[in-house]
């Protein structure tokens, strides 16, 4: 059975968050055609105002490595963590992907 799709999930602390997202608004429009990442959530948490999580949604664990290896992509990580006082990362399969 093939996979529905792959999650990475960015969890980190920063008091900047506006930092990230502009950083990350640079990466969508350097890699635009090119990056695989097709969908995006940003979120905080309640009980801890610079905490976040970014969850990116891809095809398949292959393209999300595909998409690690553009130059930006490189470049991105390393302007992120400028403003990042942590950061841990999730690598999901999807085992199931339904509506409720």
């Amino acid at each position: 059975m093939s996979s529905p799709g792959f999650i990475q999930i960015m969890e980190f602390t920063t008091p900047d968050i506006d930092a990230v997202l502009a950083v990350t608004e640079e990466w969508k429009k350097a890699t635009e055609g090119r990056r695989t990442a097709r969908h995006e959530i940003v979120t905080r948490d309640r009980n801890n105002a610079d905490r976040y999580k970014i969850i990116v949604f891809f095809d398949s664990y292959e393209s999300a490595m595909e998409n690690s290896k553009l130059p930006e992509t490189q470049q991105f990580a390393e302007r992120q963590a400028a403003v990042l006082t942590d950061m841990s990362f999730a690598d999901l399969e999807v085992m199931v992907d339904a509506d409720l």
